[in-house]
Protein backbone atom coordinates (compact mmCIF):
# COMPACT_ATOMS: atom_id res chain seq x y z
CA UNK A 1 0.00 0.00 0.00
CA UNK A 2 1.08 3.52 -1.28
CA UNK A 3 2.40 5.47 2.19
CA UNK A 4 1.81 9.33 2.51
CA UNK A 5 5.20 11.35 3.65
CA UNK A 6 5.32 13.44 6.92
CA UNK A 7 8.14 16.12 6.41
CA UNK A 8 10.30 16.09 9.09
CA UNK A 9 11.31 19.76 10.01
CA UNK A 10 14.08 19.96 12.29
CA UNK A 11 14.45 22.84 14.88
CA UNK A 12 17.32 21.35 16.93
CA UNK A 13 19.62 24.38 16.05
CA UNK A 14 16.75 27.17 16.64
CA UNK A 15 14.28 25.91 19.57
CA UNK A 16 16.81 23.38 20.68
CA UNK A 17 19.52 25.83 21.30
CA UNK A 18 17.48 28.04 23.65
CA UNK A 19 18.21 25.80 26.02
CA UNK A 20 20.15 27.65 28.31
CA UNK A 21 23.80 26.56 28.84
CA UNK A 22 23.44 25.14 25.14
CA UNK A 23 24.71 27.18 22.96
CA UNK A 24 27.03 26.54 19.94
CA UNK A 25 29.01 28.46 18.29
CA UNK A 26 29.15 28.70 14.06
CA UNK A 27 31.54 25.58 13.63
CA UNK A 28 29.31 23.58 15.68
CA UNK A 29 26.03 24.56 14.06
CA UNK A 30 27.62 23.72 10.93
CA UNK A 31 28.77 20.08 11.91
CA UNK A 32 24.96 19.52 13.29
CA UNK A 33 23.43 20.67 9.92
CA UNK A 34 25.63 18.44 8.09
CA UNK A 35 24.53 15.70 10.28
CA UNK A 36 20.72 16.00 10.25
CA UNK A 37 21.34 16.61 6.54
CA UNK A 38 22.72 13.07 6.74
CA UNK A 39 20.20 12.49 8.77
CA UNK A 40 17.69 13.07 6.11
CA UNK A 41 15.35 15.95 7.38
CA UNK A 42 13.63 17.70 5.12
CA UNK A 43 13.12 20.84 6.55
CA UNK A 44 16.51 22.66 8.89
CA UNK A 45 15.25 25.56 10.97
CA UNK A 46 18.78 26.92 11.23
CA UNK A 47 18.12 29.69 13.92
CA UNK A 48 16.56 33.12 14.35
CA UNK A 49 18.78 35.60 12.15
CA UNK A 50 17.84 39.35 14.04
CA UNK A 51 18.28 37.81 17.82
CA UNK A 52 22.21 37.91 17.05
CA UNK A 53 25.15 38.60 15.30
CA UNK A 54 25.87 35.43 15.60
CA UNK A 55 23.09 33.50 14.11
CA UNK A 56 22.74 35.78 11.56
CA UNK A 57 25.86 34.58 10.40
CA UNK A 58 24.79 30.93 11.49
CA UNK A 59 22.24 30.42 8.92
CA UNK A 60 24.53 32.88 6.09
CA UNK A 61 27.25 29.73 6.52
CA UNK A 62 24.72 27.05 7.14
CA UNK A 63 22.73 27.92 3.86
CA UNK A 64 26.25 28.42 1.75
CA UNK A 65 26.67 24.67 2.46
CA UNK A 66 23.48 22.91 3.10
CA UNK A 67 21.58 22.57 -0.39
CA UNK A 68 19.28 19.37 -0.27
CA UNK A 69 17.13 20.22 2.80
CA UNK A 70 15.11 23.61 3.01
CA UNK A 71 16.92 26.03 4.95
CA UNK A 72 14.32 28.19 7.26
CA UNK A 73 15.18 31.34 9.28
CA UNK A 74 12.44 32.57 12.16
CA UNK A 75 11.07 35.85 12.32
CA UNK A 76 8.21 37.73 14.45
CA UNK A 77 5.42 39.15 12.67
CA UNK A 78 7.78 42.43 12.07
CA UNK A 79 8.72 43.50 8.66
CA UNK A 80 12.84 44.09 10.13
CA UNK A 81 12.73 40.25 11.35
CA UNK A 82 11.58 39.36 7.84
CA UNK A 83 14.46 41.65 6.13
CA UNK A 84 17.06 40.52 8.44
CA UNK A 85 15.97 36.67 7.64
CA UNK A 86 16.03 37.31 4.42
CA UNK A 87 19.32 38.50 4.14
CA UNK A 88 20.23 35.66 6.13
CA UNK A 89 19.19 33.30 4.12
CA UNK A 90 20.18 34.44 0.26
CA UNK A 91 22.74 32.00 -0.64
CA UNK A 92 20.12 29.25 0.66
CA UNK A 93 19.34 26.83 -2.53
CA UNK A 94 15.07 26.39 -1.01
CA UNK A 95 15.21 29.20 1.39
CA UNK A 96 11.88 29.56 3.76
CA UNK A 97 10.99 32.34 6.07
CA UNK A 98 9.02 31.21 9.09
CA UNK A 99 7.16 34.23 10.58
CA UNK A 100 4.34 34.14 13.14
CA UNK A 101 2.42 36.24 15.62
CA UNK A 102 0.63 34.63 19.05
CA UNK A 103 -3.41 33.84 18.61
CA UNK A 104 -4.33 32.97 22.15
CA UNK A 105 -6.52 35.31 24.09
CA UNK A 106 -3.23 35.45 26.60
CA UNK A 107 -0.84 36.41 24.17
CA UNK A 108 -3.48 38.90 22.33
CA UNK A 109 -4.20 40.78 25.62
CA UNK A 110 -0.87 40.52 27.68
CA UNK A 111 1.93 39.90 25.68
CA UNK A 112 0.64 41.97 22.89
CA UNK A 113 -1.57 43.81 24.09
CA UNK A 114 -3.79 43.83 21.35
CA UNK A 115 -7.01 42.70 20.06
CA UNK A 116 -7.91 40.26 17.50
CA UNK A 117 -8.87 41.88 14.57
CA UNK A 118 -5.54 43.74 14.98
CA UNK A 119 -3.73 40.37 15.38
CA UNK A 120 -5.13 39.01 11.86
CA UNK A 121 -3.84 42.17 10.31
CA UNK A 122 -0.64 41.91 11.28
CA UNK A 123 -0.32 38.18 10.39
CA UNK A 124 -1.74 39.03 6.58
CA UNK A 125 0.56 41.77 6.50
CA UNK A 126 3.97 39.54 7.16
CA UNK A 127 3.26 36.90 5.29
CA UNK A 128 2.89 39.09 2.23
CA UNK A 129 6.05 40.90 3.06
CA UNK A 130 7.76 37.83 3.43
CA UNK A 131 6.57 36.96 -0.10
CA UNK A 132 8.49 39.78 -1.54
CA UNK A 133 11.63 37.78 -0.90
CA UNK A 134 11.16 33.96 -0.91
CA UNK A 135 7.72 31.97 -2.13
CA UNK A 136 7.99 29.40 1.08
CA UNK A 137 6.48 31.11 3.79
CA UNK A 138 5.67 29.42 6.91
CA UNK A 139 3.30 31.00 9.27
CA UNK A 140 3.32 30.03 12.72
CA UNK A 141 0.50 30.55 15.20
CA UNK A 142 1.83 31.16 18.87
CA UNK A 143 -0.13 29.14 21.57
CA UNK A 144 -2.72 27.54 19.53
CA UNK A 145 -2.53 25.16 21.43
CA UNK A 146 -4.71 27.48 23.98
CA UNK A 147 -6.02 29.42 20.99
CA UNK A 148 -10.19 29.05 20.45
CA UNK A 149 -10.35 26.64 17.47
CA UNK A 150 -12.89 29.35 15.53
CA UNK A 151 -10.62 32.01 16.07
CA UNK A 152 -7.58 29.96 14.74
CA UNK A 153 -9.39 29.00 11.96
CA UNK A 154 -10.19 32.91 10.81
CA UNK A 155 -6.46 33.59 11.53
CA UNK A 156 -4.86 30.39 9.19
CA UNK A 157 -7.76 31.20 6.34
CA UNK A 158 -6.65 34.37 6.04
CA UNK A 159 -2.68 33.60 5.73
CA UNK A 160 -3.35 31.03 3.52
CA UNK A 161 -5.05 33.69 1.25
CA UNK A 162 -2.28 35.86 2.05
CA UNK A 163 -0.20 33.34 0.29
CA UNK A 164 1.48 31.03 3.17
CA UNK A 165 2.63 27.51 1.96
CA UNK A 166 2.36 25.75 5.48
CA UNK A 167 0.31 26.99 8.25
CA UNK A 168 2.22 25.99 11.88
CA UNK A 169 0.00 24.73 14.86
CA UNK A 170 2.41 25.16 17.96
CA UNK A 171 0.94 23.84 21.47
CA UNK A 172 3.48 26.82 22.45
CA UNK A 173 2.90 26.26 26.36
CA UNK A 174 2.66 21.80 26.47
CA UNK A 175 -0.82 22.65 27.70
CA UNK A 176 -2.90 20.09 25.10
CA UNK A 177 -3.70 16.64 25.38
CA UNK A 178 -3.84 14.23 22.53
CA UNK A 179 -7.61 14.28 21.72
CA UNK A 180 -8.14 18.20 22.02
CA UNK A 181 -4.85 18.34 19.62
CA UNK A 182 -6.03 15.69 16.92
CA UNK A 183 -9.46 17.64 17.01
CA UNK A 184 -7.59 21.35 16.11
CA UNK A 185 -6.33 19.78 13.43
CA UNK A 186 -9.25 17.55 11.91
CA UNK A 187 -11.42 21.30 12.66
CA UNK A 188 -8.96 23.42 10.50
CA UNK A 189 -9.31 20.75 7.94
CA UNK A 190 -12.67 20.75 8.30
CA UNK A 191 -13.26 24.47 8.34
CA UNK A 192 -10.22 26.58 6.78
CA UNK A 193 -11.20 27.60 2.89
CA UNK A 194 -8.06 26.34 0.83
CA UNK A 195 -6.16 24.29 3.84
CA UNK A 196 -5.91 21.77 0.83
CA UNK A 197 -3.29 23.64 -0.39
CA UNK A 198 -0.85 24.22 2.05
CA UNK A 199 0.69 21.92 4.54
CA UNK A 200 -0.30 21.72 8.10
CA UNK A 201 2.78 21.94 10.22
CA UNK A 202 2.61 20.76 14.69
CA UNK A 203 5.35 22.32 16.64
CA UNK A 204 4.58 20.55 20.32
CA UNK A 205 6.45 20.93 23.44
CA UNK A 206 6.67 18.85 26.30
CA UNK A 207 5.34 20.78 29.63
CA UNK A 208 3.01 17.88 30.44
CA UNK A 209 5.16 15.53 28.81
CA UNK A 210 2.30 14.73 25.80
CA UNK A 211 4.87 16.43 23.02
CA UNK A 212 5.30 13.16 21.15
CA UNK A 213 1.65 11.93 21.70
CA UNK A 214 0.22 15.36 20.92
CA UNK A 215 2.29 15.35 17.49
CA UNK A 216 1.18 11.70 16.31
CA UNK A 217 -2.37 12.78 17.22
CA UNK A 218 -2.19 16.03 14.79
CA UNK A 219 -0.35 13.51 12.26
CA UNK A 220 -3.19 11.40 12.34
CA UNK A 221 -5.88 14.09 12.11
CA UNK A 222 -4.11 15.14 8.95
CA UNK A 223 -0.64 17.13 9.51
CA UNK A 224 1.82 16.33 7.37
CA UNK A 225 4.66 18.33 8.76
CA UNK A 226 6.54 17.55 12.03
CA UNK A 227 8.72 20.34 13.98
CA UNK A 228 11.15 18.02 15.83
CA UNK A 229 14.28 18.58 17.91
CA UNK A 230 16.98 15.70 18.63
CA UNK A 231 16.98 14.48 21.91
CA UNK A 232 13.59 16.41 22.19
CA UNK A 233 16.09 19.08 23.68
CA UNK A 234 14.31 22.81 24.06
CA UNK A 235 12.54 26.07 25.23
CA UNK A 236 11.45 24.60 29.49
CA UNK A 237 10.73 20.76 29.25
CA UNK A 238 11.94 20.19 25.54
CA UNK A 239 10.20 19.61 22.28
CA UNK A 240 8.97 16.96 20.27
CA UNK A 241 11.26 14.02 20.25
CA UNK A 242 12.28 13.78 16.46
CA UNK A 243 13.66 10.05 16.96
CA UNK A 244 10.35 8.98 18.94
CA UNK A 245 7.88 10.47 16.01
CA UNK A 246 10.31 9.08 13.17
CA UNK A 247 10.05 5.52 15.14
CA UNK A 248 6.98 5.62 15.93
CA UNK A 249 6.00 5.95 12.16
CA UNK A 250 8.43 3.38 11.55
CA UNK A 251 7.26 0.80 13.65
CA UNK A 252 3.48 1.46 12.79
CA UNK A 253 2.18 0.17 9.38
CA UNK A 254 -1.28 0.30 10.14
CA UNK A 255 -0.75 4.41 9.94
CA UNK A 256 0.41 4.23 6.37
CA UNK A 257 3.24 7.01 6.46
CA UNK A 258 6.54 7.29 6.11
CA UNK A 259 9.76 9.76 6.72
CA UNK A 260 12.55 9.82 4.65
CA UNK A 261 14.80 9.50 8.20
CA UNK A 262 17.65 7.38 7.56
CA UNK A 263 16.91 5.90 10.96
CA UNK A 264 20.22 3.79 11.39
CA UNK A 265 22.02 7.33 11.60
CA UNK A 266 19.70 8.51 14.45
CA UNK A 267 22.10 7.07 17.31
CA UNK A 268 24.89 8.63 16.08
CA UNK A 269 23.09 12.01 15.56
CA UNK A 270 21.73 11.94 19.22
CA UNK A 271 25.19 11.62 20.27
CA UNK A 272 26.76 14.55 18.63
CA UNK A 273 24.18 16.77 19.58
CA UNK A 274 24.80 16.01 23.13
CA UNK A 275 28.38 16.17 22.79
CA UNK A 276 28.24 19.30 21.62
CA UNK A 277 25.31 20.65 23.48
CA UNK A 278 26.38 19.26 27.10
CA UNK A 279 23.42 18.48 27.41
CA UNK A 280 23.77 14.34 28.47
CA UNK A 281 20.65 11.83 27.06
CA UNK A 282 18.49 10.45 30.17
CA UNK A 283 19.17 6.70 30.45
CA UNK A 284 15.34 5.91 29.95
CA UNK A 285 15.05 8.23 27.20
CA UNK A 286 13.31 6.50 24.46
CA UNK A 287 14.99 5.13 21.77
CA UNK A 288 18.55 6.89 22.32
CA UNK A 289 18.90 6.11 25.95
CA UNK A 290 21.45 3.64 26.84
CA UNK A 291 18.73 1.78 29.17
CA UNK A 292 16.30 1.97 25.92
CA UNK A 293 17.68 -1.29 24.12
CA UNK A 294 18.99 -2.59 28.15
CA UNK A 295 17.36 -5.29 29.87
CA UNK A 296 18.26 -6.58 33.95
CA UNK A 297 15.35 -8.78 34.69
CA UNK A 298 16.02 -12.33 34.54
CA UNK A 299 12.66 -12.70 32.69
CA UNK A 300 13.26 -10.13 30.28
CA UNK A 301 16.51 -11.51 29.48
CA UNK A 302 15.70 -14.49 28.91
CA UNK A 303 12.53 -13.71 26.91
CA UNK A 304 15.16 -11.47 24.61
CA UNK A 305 17.58 -14.51 24.07
CA UNK A 306 15.03 -16.63 23.18
CA UNK A 307 13.57 -14.15 20.81
CA UNK A 308 14.30 -10.57 20.61
CA UNK A 309 10.42 -9.48 19.43
CA UNK A 310 9.54 -10.90 23.24
CA UNK A 311 10.44 -7.57 24.62
CA UNK A 312 11.67 -4.99 21.71
CA UNK A 313 9.55 -3.77 19.03
CA UNK A 314 12.56 -2.14 17.62
CA UNK A 315 15.81 -3.79 16.14
CA UNK A 316 18.57 -1.44 18.22
CA UNK A 317 20.21 -2.24 14.64
CA UNK A 318 18.38 0.15 13.19
CA UNK A 319 18.77 3.33 15.33
CA UNK A 320 22.28 2.31 15.07
CA UNK A 321 22.65 0.98 17.92
CA UNK A 322 25.09 -2.48 17.61
CA UNK A 323 23.06 -4.89 19.54
CA UNK A 324 20.69 -5.09 22.68
CA UNK A 325 21.97 -5.23 26.23
CA UNK A 326 22.00 -7.50 29.05
CA UNK A 327 23.09 -6.11 32.12
CA UNK A 328 23.93 -8.71 34.76
CA UNK A 329 22.29 -7.61 38.20
CA UNK A 330 21.57 -9.22 41.33
CA UNK A 331 18.09 -9.79 39.05
CA UNK A 332 19.34 -11.36 36.39
CA UNK A 333 19.20 -15.29 35.61
CA UNK A 334 21.34 -18.28 34.46
CA UNK A 335 20.44 -17.67 31.11
CA UNK A 336 22.04 -14.38 31.18
CA UNK A 337 24.85 -15.23 32.73
CA UNK A 338 25.86 -18.14 30.23
CA UNK A 339 24.90 -15.85 27.82
CA UNK A 340 27.19 -13.12 28.63
CA UNK A 341 30.59 -15.68 29.48
CA UNK A 342 30.31 -17.87 26.19
CA UNK A 343 30.21 -14.17 24.65
CA UNK A 344 33.57 -13.53 26.53
CA UNK A 345 35.26 -16.97 25.19
CA UNK A 346 34.35 -19.07 28.25
CA UNK A 347 31.94 -22.46 27.92
CA UNK A 348 31.19 -24.17 31.45
CA UNK A 349 29.68 -27.65 32.64
CA UNK A 350 26.34 -26.92 33.67
CA UNK A 351 28.06 -28.15 37.64
CA UNK A 352 30.35 -25.01 37.32
CA UNK A 353 28.07 -22.57 35.76
CA UNK A 354 25.28 -23.29 38.68
CA UNK A 355 28.61 -22.73 40.94
CA UNK A 356 29.36 -19.55 39.46
CA UNK A 357 26.09 -18.32 39.32
CA UNK A 358 26.32 -18.29 43.37
CA UNK A 359 28.82 -16.31 43.26
CA UNK A 360 27.56 -13.87 41.13
CA UNK A 361 24.51 -13.29 42.89
CA UNK A 362 27.00 -12.50 46.16
CA UNK A 363 28.89 -9.99 44.31
CA UNK A 364 25.85 -8.68 42.52
CA UNK A 365 24.08 -8.36 45.91
CA UNK A 366 27.20 -5.83 46.67
CA UNK A 367 27.74 -3.86 43.24
CA UNK A 368 24.93 -2.22 41.09
CA UNK A 369 25.93 -4.40 38.24
CA UNK A 370 28.77 -6.61 36.80
CA UNK A 371 30.33 -5.79 33.93
CA UNK A 372 32.86 -8.04 31.85
CA UNK A 373 35.76 -7.43 34.09
CA UNK A 374 33.63 -8.76 37.21
CA UNK A 375 32.72 -11.89 34.94
CA UNK A 376 36.77 -13.01 33.97
CA UNK A 377 37.76 -12.59 37.90
CA UNK A 378 34.74 -15.08 38.57
CA UNK A 379 35.22 -17.55 36.01
CA UNK A 380 38.71 -17.32 36.81
CA UNK A 381 38.21 -18.11 40.32
CA UNK A 382 35.97 -20.88 39.46
CA UNK A 383 38.29 -22.61 36.77
CA UNK A 384 41.02 -22.88 39.83
CA UNK A 385 39.01 -25.35 41.47
CA UNK A 386 39.07 -25.83 45.15
CA UNK A 387 42.55 -25.47 47.37
CA UNK A 388 44.15 -27.20 50.44
CA UNK A 389 43.97 -23.79 51.89
CA UNK A 390 41.30 -21.72 51.48
CA UNK A 391 40.03 -18.71 53.73
CA UNK A 392 36.64 -19.42 56.21
CA UNK A 393 36.52 -16.49 58.30
CA UNK A 394 37.51 -13.06 58.57
CA UNK A 395 37.27 -10.38 61.40
CA UNK A 396 39.54 -7.48 61.23
CA UNK A 397 39.30 -4.05 64.35
CA UNK A 398 41.42 -1.01 63.14
CA UNK A 399 40.92 2.72 63.27
CA UNK A 400 42.58 5.47 64.25
CA UNK A 401 42.73 5.35 68.05
CA UNK A 402 42.78 1.72 67.68
CA UNK A 403 45.64 -1.38 67.01
CA UNK A 404 44.72 -3.02 63.96
CA UNK A 405 43.71 -6.83 65.42
CA UNK A 406 42.67 -10.11 62.93
CA UNK A 407 41.26 -13.11 63.39
CA UNK A 408 41.64 -15.46 60.50
CA UNK A 409 39.95 -19.28 59.70
CA UNK A 410 41.58 -21.28 57.80
CA UNK A 411 39.91 -24.31 56.22
CA UNK A 412 42.68 -26.88 55.60
CA UNK A 413 42.64 -30.15 54.24
CA UNK A 414 38.58 -30.35 55.70
CA UNK A 415 39.90 -29.10 59.22
CA UNK A 416 39.31 -25.31 60.50
CA UNK A 417 41.82 -23.36 62.12
CA UNK A 418 41.94 -19.81 63.70
CA UNK A 419 44.32 -17.47 65.12
CA UNK A 420 44.36 -13.90 66.15
CA UNK A 421 47.38 -11.52 65.05
CA UNK A 422 48.28 -7.87 65.71
CA UNK A 423 49.90 -5.77 62.56
CA UNK A 424 50.62 -2.03 61.03
CA UNK A 425 47.54 -2.19 59.64
CA UNK A 426 44.42 -4.44 58.59
CA UNK A 427 45.79 -6.28 56.25
CA UNK A 428 49.26 -7.10 57.74
CA UNK A 429 47.48 -7.73 60.74
CA UNK A 430 45.57 -11.06 59.02
CA UNK A 431 49.02 -11.65 57.48
CA UNK A 432 50.58 -12.53 60.33
CA UNK A 433 47.29 -14.50 61.20
CA UNK A 434 47.37 -16.66 58.46
CA UNK A 435 51.18 -17.28 58.93
CA UNK A 436 50.19 -18.31 62.46
CA UNK A 437 48.04 -21.14 61.18
CA UNK A 438 50.14 -21.43 58.04
CA UNK A 439 53.50 -21.69 60.08
CA UNK A 440 55.42 -21.36 56.65
CA UNK A 441 58.46 -19.18 55.78
CA UNK A 442 57.56 -17.18 53.21
CA UNK A 443 58.23 -13.82 52.08
CA UNK A 444 56.30 -11.11 50.56
CA UNK A 445 57.87 -9.93 47.50
CA UNK A 446 54.78 -8.20 45.76
CA UNK A 447 51.32 -6.86 46.60
CA UNK A 448 49.23 -5.08 43.83
CA UNK A 449 46.20 -4.36 44.44
CA UNK A 450 44.18 -2.45 41.17
CA UNK A 451 40.54 -1.51 41.09
CA UNK A 452 38.79 -2.75 38.03
CA UNK A 453 36.67 0.39 37.15
CA UNK A 454 35.58 2.76 39.55
CA UNK A 455 33.80 4.04 42.27
CA UNK A 456 33.40 3.08 45.87
CA UNK A 457 31.89 -0.37 45.62
CA UNK A 458 33.96 -1.89 42.82
CA UNK A 459 35.22 -5.03 42.97
CA UNK A 460 39.36 -4.86 43.84
CA UNK A 461 41.60 -7.18 42.05
CA UNK A 462 44.89 -8.11 44.51
CA UNK A 463 47.83 -9.69 42.84
CA UNK A 464 50.86 -11.35 45.40
CA UNK A 465 53.80 -12.99 45.14
CA UNK A 466 55.65 -14.75 47.90
CA UNK A 467 58.81 -16.44 47.85
CA UNK A 468 59.09 -20.12 49.54
CA UNK A 469 62.67 -21.88 49.66
CA UNK A 470 64.32 -20.07 46.49
CA UNK A 471 60.73 -20.37 44.39
CA UNK A 472 58.31 -18.12 43.44
CA UNK A 473 53.99 -18.79 44.17
CA UNK A 474 51.17 -16.22 42.84
CA UNK A 475 47.93 -15.91 44.47
CA UNK A 476 45.11 -13.79 43.78
CA UNK A 477 41.84 -12.66 44.21
CA UNK A 478 39.18 -9.88 44.12
CA UNK A 479 36.23 -8.42 46.09
CA UNK A 480 34.13 -5.64 46.88
CA UNK A 481 36.19 -5.99 50.48
CA UNK A 482 39.82 -5.01 49.42
CA UNK A 483 41.20 -6.30 52.69
CA UNK A 484 39.37 -9.94 52.11
CA UNK A 485 40.68 -9.59 48.96
CA UNK A 486 43.95 -9.38 49.94
CA UNK A 487 43.92 -12.21 52.29
CA UNK A 488 42.50 -14.74 49.51
CA UNK A 489 44.82 -13.88 47.41
CA UNK A 490 47.99 -14.85 50.05
CA UNK A 491 46.09 -17.88 51.03
CA UNK A 492 45.64 -18.91 47.39
CA UNK A 493 49.46 -18.18 47.23
CA UNK A 494 50.12 -20.66 50.33
CA UNK A 495 47.65 -23.21 49.08
CA UNK A 496 49.98 -23.36 45.84
CA UNK A 497 52.56 -24.26 48.25
CA UNK A 498 51.06 -26.76 49.67
CA UNK A 499 49.62 -28.68 46.69
CA UNK A 500 52.89 -28.40 44.99
CA UNK A 501 54.49 -30.78 47.89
Amino acid sequence: METEKVYVFDTTLRDGEQVPGCQLNTIEKIQVARALDLLGVDIIEAGFPISSPGDFNSVVEISKIIKRPVITGLTRAVRKDIEVAADALKYAERPRIHTGIGTSYYHIHYKLNSNPEEIITRAIDAVKYAKKFVEDVEFYAEDAGRTENEYLARVIEAVVKAGATVVNIPDTTGYAIPYEFGEKIRFLKENVKGIHKVTISTHCHNDLGMATANTIAGVIAGARQVEVTINGIGERAGNTSLEEVAMIIKSRNNLNLHTDINSKRIYKTSRLVSMLMRMPVQPNKAIVGRNAFAHSSGIHQDGVLKRRENYEIIDPKSVGVHESSIVLTARSGRAALKHRIEKLGYKLPQEKLDRLYQEFLVLADKKKDINDDDLQVLVGKEEKGPRSIELAALQVICGKSTFPTATVTLRMHGDSHTESAKGNGPIDASFNAVKRIVKKKVRLEEFLIQAITRGSNDLGKVHVQVQSKGNIFYGFSASTDIITASVEAFVDALAQIEDTK
